[in-house]
Order: structure tokens, then C-alpha cells, then sequence
């Protein structure tokens, strides 16, 4: 499903209407019907106070209080706007509604009171939203929250930018919002997602081709779009079909992460997982590995150094698949040279994560001379440190970031987080909802690196690879979470559960 700016959805709207010949009228009376339908599932029959703005998304209100009226629902309108500036069809809905019985009220403020005991229905702002809410609709809004009403948001949650998900000063905290033709930015970044409470999608009728269209570059990555991905196995398989993961990884101190990642590369499907180590902290693997090998490299106390390049390349365009390289590997200078040394050279798909990433601080042009198909893994801070800007700052717009610098440097760019964000140096960008809080801890990211390098090895896409692999990695995620809470659960959990993440994703 495609994913839509305010201004996307608005062009989709006017060609609807001018070129297809279904007019703005009807089309705000199915988007108020579609709201009134959810309201009458979801809450008990109450009395209903809708807060109309003066633009469209009040008609749309208009439309929903005439219909839970006629329904016998007790409703009415409070109009945060002068009646005489209403035009175009929210006018008319209006002068239907009134019709109908429907009291408008016009408002500047409401109290805690008169919202007791309501279900209030947000019809104040829209998508449209460029600027700060000020008073006095910031009060307005407050007081709503305060009040604890249940909230049905048409469109957006007043307050929530429709493109980056901010809160614009103030906004309303939804139970359910439902959203029209195609879900927006904002519905799906945060902090506004925590705003949309449960989110509908409704058709209202704007043509298939329009919300289908290639011009529309943002989509939700999808469970039927990534299940024929990997390729039913043939019975005489063997291990060498499936490709061979040189993961790159681990120092002094810090093999879990090498170890984490190889063992997903395996769980991802990998025939075979080669883990390159400093040669001095190769007894500590000795022990440890089971299914995967090891190649020790040469080393400067537990860390990898330009000595290091030669074996490694040698490795690499010998017997390697895919590299994946970064993982507890230090941020240790000489290291930080050997890591953008080996990706440079590298003949075969490279994913590079956590001090791998970091070894291009400063050093980002570097990027740009991998010619292999590159997927770097950055959480945000990672990607503050490589562009400059705050961990905050990307993450105010996590989408523009992550596409801008895959424009830029010609990689994909996978910005973990909530949610995950894969942008490609084509425009085109994809949202993963699979995971959940209890990710947040160490040795997560490193799962996710072996998950993406074991796909890609057998022959995957990367850009494939990177979007069935975070969605399964935020599947198992969510799975490890529903069996071990939130708060227990460890990136080993998430490893564990990765093949029943695959088998509910019908990948046998």
C-alpha cells in the first residue's frame, strides 16, 4: 500500500474530482459516512460532540453529525470558525446537516464538562496542517485531552503534521482515526502514530490507478509482497546453493556481536557463514562457534588493522557471497581504515552496520566509491554522526534523511527505529510496522545485519533483502515479545523465534 504526502493526497483528490468527474461533494459525504460506520461499531450509542474546522475536514464533520442524527444518536456540532467564512461543499454539508436537525454551535473554547460522558469526533484540522496550532484552538485541544473523552480523529489527529509525523504545537490524542483512500506519513511516524490511536483506511472511491500510481514513491511494506521472495528449495539442494556470508565482525571485548550476527545469517538461510576475526581473540570464537567458520585475520591486540585487508579481500572475491561487515569490530582508527578499505574494494553486495557505519564519520564520501550494492543499517544516532545532525534531528525527519543521503551516496539506507525506514537512491522508500519497544537493547541491530546478509547471500535483491529482512526481524520481534514481555526479552530471544517469524510469513 502506498503512503501519501498531504499534498499527494490532495492532488489525487482534485484529479478525482476534474478529470473522473466525481465531485468534492460526494466525496466528502462517503469520507463522513465511512467515519460515521466506525464510530457506530466501535462506541456505545452517547451523545456525540463533533469539533468542526472551517476547511473540509469540518465538512467531512458535518457529514458524520448528520448521519449519527439521523441514526438517533445525540449530537451536536461546536463550529471553531464563523459560519459565514464556510464555503464550497463543507457549506453545503452544513446547511445539510441543519436540515436534518443537527445543532451548530459556532465556539472559541469548550470546557472538561460538556465533553463528560461524549464520544468526540475531531473534524478541526485535517491533513492540511503547515504551521503551529495556536490559540485558540491549542486550548481547545488541550482541554479535549485533559477531558479523557474518547476521540474518533477524521483524516489526522489535529496537530499531527501530515508529512513527518511532529506535533505542531498541540494535538489530539485518538482512540480510532480514519483516514481516506491512503494512509499518510504521519500516520505512521512518530510521535504522531502514538496520536492515531487504531487506524482506518477507507475507500471512498478515488480511482485504483491514482492510489496505485509509480509517481507515489512511499509504500508499507507489505507480508504479500515479500512472501515469494525466497524460492521453494529444490530436494537435491546443497549448502553451496545458497550462498556464503563473509561476515566481517568482533574485537577484543566485543565477539557477541560477531557471533549474534552469524548465527542470523545462518537462521536467515545462508549456506555457509565465514566470520573474519582479529587472528589474537580467535581461541575465544574456537569455542563458541558451532555451525559457522572462522577466518582469524591479522591484528593489533584483538583489532582489525590495514594488515588485515589483504587476507580478508583475498577471502572476499574467492569464495564470499555477500560481505557483511561492522559489528563490534571497535572504532579504533587503523580499523576504521581497514573497514572502508575492505567495502570499497568489495566485488559483492556489502552490508555495513554499527562501527562499520561509524568508520565512514567524517569519511562519508567514501561511500560513494563502493560500486557493489551497499545497504547500510544506521539507528539514529549512527546516522546523526555521519550526517552531522543531532539523533533528534533525524528522527524529526527520519524519511527525508534516510532518502536524501541514499541520493547522495548511492546506497540503501535502512534508519532503524519507530518505524524502520529503508530509502533507496532511486526516491523510492518503504515503512516496516513489524516490531516493538523491547527491541531496544543490545544485539538487536547485529540479528538484523546477519538476518538482511543471509537473505541477500541466496540471491535476493539487496533492496529485497533489506525489506523482507527488517520486516522479519521486527516479526520476531513482536513473537519473542508475546512469549517473553517487552521488558525480558533479549536480541537472543529474537533469533530464537526468527523461524517461526518465517513460518507466519508462509516461508517454509
Amino acid at each position: 500500500m502506498k503512503i501519501v504526502t498531504a499534498q499527494e493526497m490532495q492532488q489525487i483528490d482534485r484529479t478525482t474530482i476534474e478529470s473522473y468527474g466525481l465531485s468534492g461533494s460526494i466525496l466528502m459525504e462517503r469520507a463522513g459516512l465511512s467515519v460515521a460506520r466506525r464510530i457506530k461499531e466501535r462506541f456505545d450509542k452517547r451523545p456525540v460532540v463533533v469539533l468542526a474546522g472551517g476547511g473540509n475536514n469540518g465538512g467531512d464533520g458535518f457529514v458524520v453529525a448528520r448521519e449519527l442524527h439521523n441514526d438517533g444518536w445525540n449530537v451536536k456540532v461546536l463550529l471553531f470558525a464563523k459560519r459565514d467564512q464556510l464555503k464550497g461543499d463543507a457549506l453545503f454539508h452544513s446547511k445539510a446537516a441543519e436540515k436534518f436537525g443537527v445543532l451548530i454551535e459556532e465556539r472559541t473554547k469548550i470546557n472538561v464538562e460538556e465533553l463528560t460522558d461524549t464520544v468526540v469526533v475531531d473534524a478541526l484540522l485535517g491533513t492540511g496542517l503547515k504551521k503551529e496550532v495556536k490559540a485558540p484552538l491549542n486550548k481547545v485541544i488541550d482541554t479535549l485531552n485533559e477531558s479523557g473523552s474518547p476521540v474518533a480523529a477524521v483524516d489526522i489527529p489535529s496537530g499531527i503534521s501530515s508529512d513527518t509525523g511532529q506535533i505542531m504545537g498541540a494535538a489530539i490524542k485518538a482512540c480510532i482515526t480514519v483516514t481516506f483512500g491512503l494512509p499518510k506519513r504521519g500516520h505512521y511516524l512518530y510521535p504522531g502514530c502514538g496520536f492515531a490511536g487504531e487506524l482506518f483506511i477507507e475507500d471512498i472511491g478515488f480511482p485504483k490507478t491514482l492510489l496505485e500510481s509509480e509517481q507515489l514513491l512511499v509504500e508499507l511494506i507489505e507480508p504479500a509482497q515479500l512472501r515469494q521472495l525466497l524460492p521453494k528449495r529444490q530436494r537435491n539442494a546443497h549448502k553451496g546453493n545458497f550462498g556464503h556470508v563473509f561476515l566481517v565482525a568482533g574485537s577484543r571485548g566485543k565477539t557477541g556481536a560477531a557471533l549474534m550476527a552469524a548465527r542470523a545469517a545462518l537462521r536467515a538461510g545462508a549456506g555457509l557463514v565465514t566470520i573474519g576475526i582479529p587472528e589474537s581473540i580467535s581461541q575465544t570464537f574456537a569455542c563458541r562457534v558451532l555451525e559457522e567458520m572462522t577466518l582469524p585475520l591479522p591484528c593489533n591486540s584483538g583489532f582489525f588493522t590495514l594488515d588485515s585487508l589483504g587476507p580478508a579481500l583475498k577471502f572476499l572475491q574467492e569464495k564470499a557471497s555477500v560481505l557483511a561487515i561492522g559489528p563490534g569490530v571497535s572504532s579504533e582508527p587503523e580499523t576504521a581504515s581497514f573497514v572502508r578499505a575492505l567495502s570499497v574494494k568489495s566485488t559483492v553486495p556489502v552490508v555495513i552496520d554499527a562501527d562499520g557505519i561509524n568508520a565512514f564519520h567524517k569519511e562519508s564520501q567514501a561511500l560513494s566509491q563502493i560500486d557493489a550494492p551497499c545497504v547500510i543499517t544506521p539507528h539514529s544516532g549512527e546516522m546523526g554522526r555521519i550526517t552531522g545532525m543531532s539523533a533528534r534531528q533525524t528522527d524529526e525527519n527520519r524519511m527525508h534523511v534516510a532518502v536524501e543521503f541514499a541520493k547522495v551516496f548511492n546506497v540503501i539506507v535502512l534508519l532503524k527505529g519507530a518505524p524502520s525506514v529503508l530509502a533507496c537512491p532511486d526516491d523510492t522508500m518503504f515503512i516496516n510496522r513489524t516490531g516493538n519497544p523491547g527491541m531496544a537493547s543490545a544485539g538487536t541491530g547485529d540479528v538484523l545485519t546477519g538476518i538482511i546478509a543471509g537473505l541477500i547471500a541466496q540471491g535476493i535483491p539487496p533492496v529485497q533483502g533489506a525489506k523482507l529482512g527488517v520486516y522479519l526481524h521486527g516479526l520476531s520481534g513482536d513473537i519473542a515479545a508475546a512469549r517473553k514481555t517487552e521488558v525480558a526479552m533479549t536480541a537472543g530471544d529474537i533469533l530464537e523465534c526468527l523461524p517461526e517469524a518465517l513460518k507466519q510469513l508462509g516461508i517454509n
